[in-house]
């Protein structure tokens, strides 16, 4: 109970990983539209578990072509807005590959 009190706290403060896992609580307790909202929202925040859980929903059919579709253009959103030259630059010198 206190530990799903600061799932939300965290979900409602922007922590996609906390909304997933409130995503994968509301599943597991049988609830799915909640699950599916939790779920498109930690996804449009740019995770990747929360699409790949997103898709495999969708392939279960219990997650519509367009929501999914839509979760889809709200992830990529997310990951192109985290893209710059400086943050590319970065990666390649923390892997070593200057």
């Amino acid at each position: 109970k206190k530990a799903v009190h600061h799932l939300e706290q965290a979900a409602i403060g922007g922590h996609p990983e906390a909304r997933r896992n409130l995503g994968c609580l509301e599943g597991a307790n049988g609830r799915y539209e909640r699950a599916i909202k939790h779920l498109i929202i930690a996804a449009n925040l740019g995770h990747d578990g929360s699409l790949e859980n997103l898709k495999l929903i969708y392939r279960e059919g219990r997650v519509s072509k367009e929501d999914f579709a839509s979760a889809l253009r709200g992830h990529q959103a997310a990951v192109d807005a985290t893209k710059s030259p400086q943050r590319e630059l970065a990666e390649k010198r923390l892997s070593g590959r200057s």
